[in-house]
């Protein structure tokens, strides 16, 4: 009725039938790790196996090994210290990315620099991308009016632990501060101030371009530092304890 022959109808695979294949083909990798299937293949051939290479390649993709296999990125162990609000300007920055999209869908990113010391934000860079050269470039902006400082917070992320920006901070006596993996707590200056940014701008307004991300950014900014008073600061602005601290060091000259 079905029209197949009986030898098809009896068939029952043979769950084992593959598995020498398996073995073969996991020593192989464990050896060779970054090899590819043709190069797999003919390390079998050459080892005598016959397999057919499409029999090969089905168990090879199985066991998903035609994925590329992206090795951990191997972090030195981080030790921070502890965390504290330095008395001075400069002492201590704490930097961060941040991420939104345009009104089109197009994603864009913000690099946010923060003094510890006096809440004050130093620079909000927006851009579609922001490599390591231009977190640098950026940083310099910022030193060239308020002077370098002592270190500089900061997560793991790659353009933070790139070796650009360990140069620039060995030229200019800049020790990086990092935190421990998935510590955010660690370089909480800079959460805090993440959160206050994304509440009263990237989530209250819709924006159609860059420019006017960075125009409201701008316009959010001035009134950030000069205005808008700080709970933690006894309701002072940043402005304001920037003033008295740069007042305090001119009436006592460093000898």
């Amino acid at each position: 009725m079905l029209s197949i022959s009986r030898s098809v109808a009896r068939y029952q695979p043979d769950p084992t039938r593959d598995q020498v294949v398996i073995v073969a083909l996991q020593k192989l990798v464990e050896r060779y790790p970054r090899y590819g299937f043709r190069k797999l293949f003919q390390l079998l051939r050459k080892d005598g196996k016959r397999w057919n290479h499409k029999r090969v390649h089905r168990i090879y993709c199985q066991l998903r090994l035609n994925f590329r296999r992206k090795g951990k990125q191997r972090l030195p162990n981080r030790d921070p210290q502890p965390f504290g609000i330095p008395a001075v300007l400069n002492d201590s920055w704490s930097m961060d990315f941040m991420t939104d999209s345009l009104w089109n869908g197009r994603k864009f990113r913000t690099f946010n620099v923060v003094d510890d010391c006096n809440r004050e934000v130093l620079a909000i860079e927006i851009d579609h991308s922001l490599p390591a050269d231009r977190v640098i470039r950026v940083l310099d902006s910022v030193a060239r009016r308020r002077g370098y400082p002592r270190q500089v917070r900061s997560d793991n992320g790659p353009e933070f632990i790139s070796l650009a920006l360990a140069q620039w901070a060995e030229d200019h006596v800049v020790h990086l501060e990092f935190i421990k993996p998935s510590k955010p707590v660690q370089n909480a200056l800079i959460e805090r101030f993440n959160r206050t940014y994304r509440e009263e701008v990237l989530d209250f307004y819709v924006f159609e371009s860059l420019y006017h991300v960075r125009q409201i950014t701008q316009a959010w900014l001035q009134t950030y530092n000069e205005e808008r008073p700080h709970q933690a600061l006894a309701f002072q602005t940043p402005g304001q304890i920037r003033d008295g601290l740069e007042g305090e060091n001119s009436r006592n000259p460093r000898s």
